[in-house]
């Protein structure tokens, strides 16, 4: 009995002390593996015992212009500040599971980087040595027009600090100078037709149908720097939508009035030039439009399309675009009362909402550049045609909310408007698409699944930049580069390694495309317009000015 209770009291002893270092360990790791949380703080704080004694290896990425100041990597203090703010935005970004789904992942990612960013110490005076230097030379002047910098953002951009000085810009002055003539005013658009600047010009003519959001101008900047300017001296008979700028009283213009609108603005085109069939090329959300409107003319056996060309559009929702962090249902519910209560989505709020989706590059930088350095921001024709916002109409703001939530438009049938159901895949013209490699909003693998839904042979443009300076890519930029080839079964990173790089813009890649496609060179109108579509005004015409409020 003795001997037993000897063993029953080693037993409930050894039950009771501590366990092995090494089984200590192997709980710890499995711990880690289950816990992100535990394992990003832990990692954390193994790297920041690393920071204080000297022996991190954490540097910047050479293309953080946040950090490119010597002092972050030769002044002791500055390097392990800014190794310190490395390791606390690595563990915050470990922090986010592995196994959310897309969307929740997209949200906790772009909430993350607004903490982050904010956190970074190069926000503030002390935090910036580049600013601080600055201050010493100038004998604080730099703050003080910062500071007058701040009022007027406070005053004039809603707090935000501005990304442009666009006072050297004015459309028809030195932005939207291509010539044309509106040959066709409607109460939702203008319709522009450009001015031939050859002899002879393709006898199929092309139609832009820019988004519904913002200014069409953006395909029409300083001269050099034009889309428009270019495609016409290619000897393409070129036509554009010019969207109004809606008020409250518009607030019921939805997806199928545009879509007629859009529609309405074809017919024309195909009347004017004389020619049954036409170019289409949808840009962003106007891509969008255009796909649909291409499939409606298909269950209507109407055959008016031509080609079709979609640049930086997403036909298929279900990405990882950052767009994907606000398709929290709460939050659309929110985001559509808002605009139903005002009658419009306003411009600035628009504007407020994407420059939030990348904090670092349109909201910090320019705080520091315009208040800790004092200076202006910069003069770019593309930053101040941004800056041009246009509102919302409530009906649109919803339709796209539902069909962002929906994601109708892969399933063929789901989705019907003005009386069809849609069906992208009966599309069966020659197709162009166009992704943008640095393109946050709608990025470049999303866009190429858009050559999945249509039936025709479709080739495929990887562009560098975003998802506007992508657009705006005239020849002669010797950094410019176009990744081109036929669309092949399979996923964009099947596409890629088979695609050919050209140096040079996707314009001109795609103006030989659509040229070969555009039928025979015939003899340029002596005037535009028609019997039936008289001009009305010079280009750009009168809405692309107009800014109501409400």
């Amino acid at each position: 009995m003795a001997e037993k209770s000897k063993a029953n009291g080693q037993s409930g002893s050894a039950a009771t002390s501590p366990p092995a270092p090494e089984q200590m360990i192997a709980d710890l790791a499995q711990a880690k593996k289950s816990n992100p949380l535990m394992t990003a703080g832990l990692d954390f704080l193994k790297e920041l015992t690393s920071i204080a004694v000297g022996s991190s290896t954490i540097t910047p990425d050479a293309k953080d212009g946040r950090f490119k100041d010597k002092a972050w990597s030769e002044n002791p203090i500055y390097r392990r500040w800014g190794q310190a703010y490395l390791a606390m935005t690595e563990a915050v970004e470990k922090m986010i599971p592995d196994d959310l789904s897309a969307e929740s992942k997209a949200r906790a990612q772009l909430a993350a980087s607004i903490v982050t960013s904010t956190l970074a110490p190069t926000n503030i005076l002390i935090g910036n040595p580049a600013a601080l230097a600055k201050t010493w030379d100038t004998k604080g002047s730099n703050l003080s027009k910062g500071f007058k910098n701040f009022l007027k953002d406070l005053k004039d951009n809603g707090g935000m600090p501005a990304q442009v000085d666009d006072s050297g810009f004015e459309v028809g002055k030195n932005l939207a100078m291509t010539p044309g003539k509106i040959v066709l005013r409607a109460p939702m658009f203008e319709l522009i037709q450009y001015a031939p600047s050859m002899a002879q010009i393709h006898e199929v003519p092309v139609l832009l149908i820019p988004p519904q959001i913002g200014r069409y101008y953006f395909t029409d900047l300083s001269p050099g720097r034009s889309y428009a300017e270019y495609v016409v001296a290619q000897g393409l008979n070129y036509f554009a939508i010019s969207w109004r700028n809606p008020s409250p009283a518009e607030r019921d213009w939805g997806f199928e009035e545009y879509f007629a609108a859009a529609h309405e603005a074809l017919q024309a085109v195909a009347e004017i030039s004389g020619h049954p069939k036409v170019n289409v090329v949808g840009f962003c959300a106007g891509g969008i439009l255009s796909g649909i409107l291409a499939a409606w003319l298909k269950a209507r056996k109407i055959d008016l399309i031509n080609t079709l060309t979609l640049c930086v559009t997403m036909l298929n929702f279900k990405s990882e675009a950052a767009l994907g962090a606000f398709r929290l249902p709460t939050m659309l519910s929110v985001a559509k009362a808002r605009s139903e209560a005002k009658g419009i989505l306003a411009g600035e709020d628009l504007s407020k909402l994407f420059t939030w989706l990348r904090p670092n590059d349109l909201v910090w930088n320019y705080w520091v550049n315009n208040y800790l350095m004092g200076d202006s921001p910069p003069a770019f024709d593309i930053l101040a045609w941004n800056k041009d916002s246009t509102n919302m109409p409530a009906k649109l703001h919803k339709d796209f909310l539902e069909l962002f939530e929906s994601n109708a438009l892969i399933e063929p049938g789901r989705y019907a408007i003005a009386g069809e159901a849609i069906d992208l895949s009966t599309i069966d013209c020659d197709a162009f698409v166009v992704g943008a490699i640095t393109d946050h909003l709608t990025p470049w693998k999303a866009c190429y699944d858009a050559v999945h839904l249509l039936s025709g042979e479709t080739t495929f443009a990887l562009s560098n930049g975003g998802h506007i300076a992508a657009l705006v890519n005239p020849p002669g930029n010797p950094k410019a580069w176009t990744k081109l080839g036929v669309a092949v079964p399979g996923d964009a990173d099947i596409w890629e390694p088979t695609a050919e790089k050209r140096i040079g813009s996707w314009w001109e890649s795609w103006t030989v495309w659509v040229g070969k496609r555009s039928g025979k060179m015939v003899a340029a109108p002596k005037s535009l317009g028609s019997a039936a579509h008289l001009p009305v005004g010079d280009a750009p015409g009168q809405y692309v000015r107009e800014n109501p409020t409400g």
